[in-house]
């Protein structure tokens, strides 16, 4: 894919996510391609059908949960006191309020993200409810402002199946990672080829983490030709059953899944 397509993918993930940050909290956005999708139900709803316990629905602030993604990376992450998290693509902060709570004080968490709106939200957020060891910063997961070897822990939800330059998405995560750390994320899986209508559907399906996944082998290689070992990819059956709402009629869940995805930088 050439870097027109590509900056044109990203200017339409961006598009679309700005629309979502400046949304009223509720509005039902969900990971789908409309801005605002009723079907999904509100964000407290698709997040608990993802995973996320009723304690930790509550625990963040409001406006920070968006409805968004695909699983719960903090049900992976085994965070521990102390450790630096860094957030791929942090939106509205929400994964990034749970991480803070599990790394402590003496613990730092990073959120990234590519779109102005987002941050913005998610600052908002971490200043109205006093996240001192929280921080988001503007960019692109392929070109990360983080320092090398300066993170502990990697998490994400539902993003890196947004980018066109995935691999360079891993090489990045590997060079900011500290030797022994990890990576710990959910996101979309091939399970089946896509036909052609969803896979070239860039406008409609690209930003709704549908037609810009990989399979399960294609992203074991491509974390392995970044350098990581003990790599996991492991699809989950049951995230179909919200699958299947977020473009109901066209059986997208026939074709893709929610995986869990882990790592290790030795």
């Amino acid at each position: 894919m050439n870097q027109v397509s590509n900056d044109q993918i990203r200017q339409n993930v961006r598009n679309r996510y700005k629309e979502i940050a400046l949304q009223d909290v509720g509005a039902g956005s969900c990971c789908t391609p409309a801005p605002s999708n009723d079907c999904c139900g509100s964000a407290a709803d698709v997040s608990a059908k993802m995973g996320y316990s009723s304690e930790e629905l509550t625990a963040v602030p409001d406006g920070a949960n968006l409805g968004l993604g695909c699983g719960n990376p903090q049900a992976i992450a085994a965070l521990q006191p102390g450790e630096v998290v860094l957030d791929l693509g942090s939106g509205g902060g929400f994964d990034c309020f749970l991480a803070s709570r599990q790394v402590s004080a003496s613990g730092r968490v990073i959120g990234v993200d590519m779109t102005p709106e987002m941050v913005s939200r998610a600052r908002e957020n971490a200043s109205k409810s006093g996240f001192t060891n929280t921080e988001f910063r503007l960019g692109e997961i392929e070109h990360l402002p983080v320092q090398d070897h300066s993170v502990d822990v990697i998490i994400s939800n539902c993003v890196i199946n947004l980018s066109p330059s995935k691999q360079q998405v891993f090489d990045e995560a590997f060079r900011v990672l500290r030797d022994g750390g990890r990576l710990a994320i959910s996101d979309i899986v091939t399970t089946a080829e896509l036909p052609p209508e969803i896979k070239n559907d860039f406008d409609v399906m690209y930003s709704g983490c549908i037609s810009g996944a990989s399979s399960v082998d294609e992203v074991k290689a491509m974390l392995t030709q970044s350098g990581f070992t003990e790599v996991i990819v492991e699809p989950k059956d049951e995230s179909k059953t919200f699958i299947k709402d977020w473009i109901p009629g066209s059986n997208v869940q026939n074709y893709i899944a929610s995986a869990v995805i882990k790592a290790v930088k030795p």
